[in-house]
């Protein structure tokens, strides 16, 4: 049997609880949920890309994008994306800038978006599921 393996970018912090930034094992890789902090700087906390949606969600994107090159995979291996929005009204545009990011994907992954609350400050959190050839 495959074993599990860890993967943390080195963009990355240390997860504040006892889970990976990402998960691969065989041709499977789980990308934890990921949120619109900007790079890690060594002893410093984690700072939002910004107040607003456009800057976290290309952040987020760009964190989930870390994990995945870590573990070997790309955007074209991820067959899931789930997306988790802190308000409806952030829906639309959010959608134009998903259509924008993947729009040179042949084939874009499966997703879904739901709403919930995250910490203060944070408006969108993104994971991703990918299978490697």
């Amino acid at each position: 049997m495959t074993e599990k393996t860890a993967i943390t970018p080195a963009t990355h912090t240390t997860p504040p609880a006892r889970f990976s930034h990402g998960v691969r094992k065989g041709n499977i890789l789980q990308v934890a949920g990921q949120v619109g902090f900007l790079p890690a700087v060594e002893g410093q906390a984690p700072i939002p890309a910004g107040p607003a949606l456009r800057e976290q969600t290309l952040q987020t994107l760009a964190n989930v994008e870390a994990v995945l090159t870590a573990g070997g995979a790309s955007w074209d291996d991820v067959m899931m994306v789930r997306v988790y929005l802190t308000d409806t009204a952030h829906f639309a545009e959010m959608n134009a800038l998903y259509d924008e990011y993947f729009a040179g994907l042949a084939v874009p992954p499966a997703r879904t978006t739901v709403y919930v609350g995250l910490p203060a400050g944070l408006l969108i959190e993104i994971d991703a599921l990918a299978v490697l050839d």
